[in-house]
């Protein structure tokens, strides 16, 4: 499986994980982490589910007709420390550079020089008129600042941070023409990027319908009859860069320069220019204009340093102990000792696999024995063919973005929190917040409870817990969730699709934690029952839980007690869509 001309060279990670797999992963050379948008500065998106055709379903792990709801990127990225994990993960699971995407907002300086002390490589700076092909009219004219502000604001502060040789700034938010760039440049910017130019290039005439699936250029649209009429060509969008280009190479000869590189952070060339108006004139840029740090301060890119390509050393090792066995068709188990400075530990292999394998299983597998306490996104966008088993805990972002494979925690043999009859008391907590955020496949056996944000995003993956903290659920679009105890608050916020299942002999304890706007709680149908035993059994094989064991032990009784939690009027609303989508065509 190689790259080709229909890949995509940059992947986004958003906050809604949508499509996020392994194999997306391991198909970059650039990872972008999309922390807010000019549309939408701070915020998640939504796709609208009419627009949720049955080839984005696939694409996307949900269903067809039901709205794609972002949560916003705080499910997983509460500070700098979470956003610099995440950034190791994705260079774990692929040797990519990785870009972050902030809004142009006042204090964004701030924000730049954090990420790049969290080792990102590229600062991309967003402009208020941005867009996207579900960004309703107010929000694409009327949110963020225009990105002169944002863009100065970063290169100031990277400069007066030290920081600035070693990233590159990227800027987009409506740049049309050559002056746009070089302004750009001269404040800062070493990259440009484009959208809405680039659309009229091939055929956009900005209908501001985006939203609304009827894209008459046939750009912003999923129907078949509207697509048709598509005629924008390659040809028709390179020589609207050239002309772009040709318009910067007479600027920079104004200017005396040679080259691009010699305009980036010059804002000495910058003046602010006289109107006659004196209400516009009154406008004060000395700020954006100001040149920061001392004269040798660096005001550009120069060079990536070695400290941008951290490595897990203990992942590295069992890609290399693992890979060749696995791809020769073999299984191989192998055993260490783990602690939580191995972070992403799984990771390396899962992208080395999926870049070979994609969503195919490979033909080996590896079996990964661990022992002690694992650091944050243990099997971390794992794929299929990889087992990893802890004997011990585990730390926050368990199974990550994981596409297949199986994770198992069980507890030492000298645990001693479960109570005599293995229900009343609370298990102990083996794995942290926000596990299996964004996951599209695998399993996750836990012989104990875990933390907040439980399965966030879970697109695909199976999980059984014995426990569980608030916002378990959350925009959950599918794949099948078994809690045999406690859940917190806000169970099933945003749940649009999967299964989701409790035992909690008190309902009414379960009925006033879980959030009703879109989900509703059910007994299970005698089959599906029959379903959760089966994995209540695997579970006990897999960890040999006390929990499991008691609940087998007196099924019959206690099956009463087991709930399922479905999104309310799903069926109804995919139906509904269809038969809206059938009309319209």
């Amino acid at each position: 499986m190689g790259r080709d001309d229909r890949n995509s060279r940059t992947k986004q990670v958003a906050s809604g994980r949508f499509g996020v797999t392994p194999e997306y992963l391991a198909f970059a050379d650039e990872l972008q982490i999309k922390m807010a948008q000019g549309s939408k500065p701070g915020e998640g998106g939504q796709l609208p589910g009419h627009k949720v055709t049955a080839e984005i379903a696939r694409l996307r792990h949900t269903q067809p007709g039901v709205g794609l709801i972002s949560p916003p990127p705080h499910h997983d990225i509460y500070s700098i420390e979470d956003l610099a994990q995440l950034i190791f993960d994705l260079k774990q699971v692929n040797g990519a550079e990785v870009s972050v995407k902030l809004v142009a907002i006042d204090g964004v300086g701030t924000i730049a020089a954090g990420v790049a002390k969290a080792l990102a490589d590229t600062v991309h700076i967003s402009g208020a008129n941005g867009g996207t092909g579900a960004s309703p009219l107010s929000s694409i004219k009327h949110a963020g600042m225009p990105w002169e502000l944002g863009l100065a604001e970063a290169q100031q502060a990277l400069m007066a941070n030290g920081l600035r040789h070693r990233v590159r700034i990227c800027v987009d938010g409506g740049l049309l023409t050559g002056r746009h760039v070089a302004i750009a440049a001269a404040l800062g910017a070493d990259n440009f990027a484009f959208g809405t130019a680039a659309m009229i290039a091939e055929g956009c005439i900005m209908l501001r319908a985006c939203h609304r699936d009827t894209c008459k250029p046939g750009i912003a649209t999923q129907r078949p009859n509207l697509r048709a009429n598509f005629a924008g060509t390659p040809e028709g969008v390179a020589a609207y860069f050239m002309f772009v280009a040709h318009e910067v190479r007479g600027l920079l000869a104004d200017l005396g320069l040679h080259s691009m590189d010699e305009l980036v952070g010059r804002t000495d060339l910058l003046t602010q220019r006289t109107t006659g108006d004196a209400r516009v004139d009154s406008t004060d840029l000395s700020a954006v204009l100001a040149v920061a740090g001392p004269p040798d301060t660096a005001r550009s890119f120069t060079g990536r340093t070695a400290l941008q390509d951290p490595r897990s050393s203990l992942g590295d090792t069992i890609a290399a102990e693992a890979f060749r066995p696995v791809w020769d068709g073999d299984h191989i188990e192998v055993h260490h000792r783990i602690t939580t400075a191995d972070r992403a530990v799984g990771a390396a292999l899962g992208g080395a696999i999926a870049l070979e394998f994609g969503t195919a299983p490979p033909p080996g597998t590896a079996t990964v024995h661990l022992t002690g306490s694992a650091g944050q996104s243990l099997g971390a966008f794992i794929t299929d063919g990889i087992e990893l088993r802890l004997v011990g805990e585990a730390n926050d972002y368990v199974g990550k973005g994981m596409g297949g494979g199986r994770i198992v925690i069980t507890p030492p043999s000298d645990d001693v929190s479960i109570g005599a009859d293995g229900l009343t008391d609370r298990p102990a907590v083996l794995a942290g917040n926000t596990c299996l955020y964004g996951a599209t496949g695998g399993q996750l056996w836990v012989a104990g409870a875990v933390g907040e944000r439980f399965a966030v995003r879970n697109s695909g993956a199976l999980a059984v817990v014995e426990a569980a903290g608030d916002h378990c659920c959350e925009y959950m679009t599918a794949g099948t969730v078994v809690v045999l105890g406690p859940v917190g608050h806000n169970r099933g916020a945003g749940m649009t699709g999967g299964q989701a299942f409790v035992f909690d002999p008190r309902i009414d304890r379960l009925a006033a934690r879980v959030n009703r706007d879109l989900v509703e709680v059910r007994r299970p149908h005698t089959d599906t029952l029959n379903e959760i035993r089966w994995m209540v059994e695997m579970h006990h094989d897999l960890t040999a839980s006390t929990r499991a064991m008691h609940l087998l032990t007196a099924w019959d009784s206690l099956a009463t007690h087991v709930w399922e939690i479905v999104p309310r009027g799903t069926a109804e609303r995919v139906a509904a869509t269809s038969l809206r989508r059938v009309g319209a065509a």
